[in-house]
């Protein structure tokens, strides 16, 4: 069983990256890229808390990235603008569909995403092979699923593996490694911040900042993405063009107020991208099928 409280034994990223992209010093809560906590000790599986993650389930004896980079800071922080990256800038062929039908949203999708990703499995030469040996390739799948187009908030509950898909067409898993570590922090990914897992579905821990690229004429980020439970995942700008923390939204990672939703505004709940940990969802405020989490990879 998880305690309520985890800890675990313990080329870079350019700068330019996320350069003008965290801050802009007009939040409340501004984010140092440099100094962001690795989430490691905000685990739990005994309920809901602002800026932790409710995990179902974890193992605490998989595998994953197997030392901690340089970009460990020492003092429970790290540094995302210094970690190693996955090298490559492989070209896929993205099969992703959305279609709204009455009551539901039917997606489908290949989970090749619309953008490059590094060269997997991870070359042995490369400076992020140091840290972390995904043995992993990239692979077609063949996934659809449904969801709810316009859910319902009810109790929080926990994540599972897999927490929702981006408009790029990839899935999106919680912000867990296999065995319950901060994986932003711990795993070494491509320059769109996704990997391969055991099976070769390819997927975020984040939002990746090859899909939160847009905002609304209000400066609020754009749709990003939908989780499991059918809430929309939008990038990691409030009204006003704000940058979002964890402090800001609510123990699941969200908050209500307008939105543009299938076309019109809509005052409804919705998730954010952070750039600190949970970094998308901390658990899930709509009702999920649980067996999503394996249709989608994530188990």
């Amino acid at each position: 069983m998880l305690k309520s409280t985890l800890r675990f034994a313990a080329g870079a990223v350019a700068a330019a990256v996320f350069a003008g992209m965290a801050c802009g010093g007009a939040s409340a809560h501004e984010v140092d890229l440099k100094r962001l906590p690795v989430g490691d000790d905000y685990v739990t599986d005994s309920g809901a808390r602002v800026g932790w993650a409710w995990a179902c389930r974890v193992d605490p004896t998989a595998g994953g990235a197997y030392k901690q980079g340089p970009w460990f800071n020492g003092d429970g922080t790290y540094d995302l603008t210094a970690k190693a990256i996955v090298p490559g800038n492989v070209s896929w062929n993205p099969k992703f569909a959305i279609e709204k039908r009455g009551s539901d949203r039917v997606f489908s999708t290949n989970d090749l995403p619309n953008h490059g990703t590094g060269v997997y499995p991870v070359d042995r030469n490369s400076e992020a092979y140091k840290y972390d040996r995904n043995p992993n390739s990239i692979e077609e799948q063949s996934i659809s699923f449904t969801l709810p187009a316009e859910p319902k908030i009810g109790q929080p509950k926990c994540l599972p593996g897999a927490v929702g898909i981006l408009l790029s067409g990839t899935v999106l898993f919680s912000p867990l490694d296999e065995p319950g570590r901060d994986a932003v922090a711990w795993e070494t990914q491509d320059k769109c911040q996704g990997h391969p897992q055991r099976t070769g579905v390819y997927h975020y821990h984040s939002v990746s900042t090859c899909v939160d690229t847009e905002t609304q004429s209000d400066g609020h980020s754009a749709l990003v993405g939908y989780a499991i439970d059918g809430f929309g995942i939008f990038g990691r700008k409030d009204v006003g063009g704000e940058a979002l923390s964890s402090s800001d939204l609510d123990e699941c990672h969200g908050h209500t107020h307008e939105v543009d939703w299938d076309g019109r505004r809509v005052e409804m709940y919705h998730y954010h991208a952070t750039w600190d940990f949970p970094y998308t969802l901390g658990c899930l405020r709509g009702d999920y099928d649980r067996s999503m989490g394996r249709l989608l990879g994530g188990g």
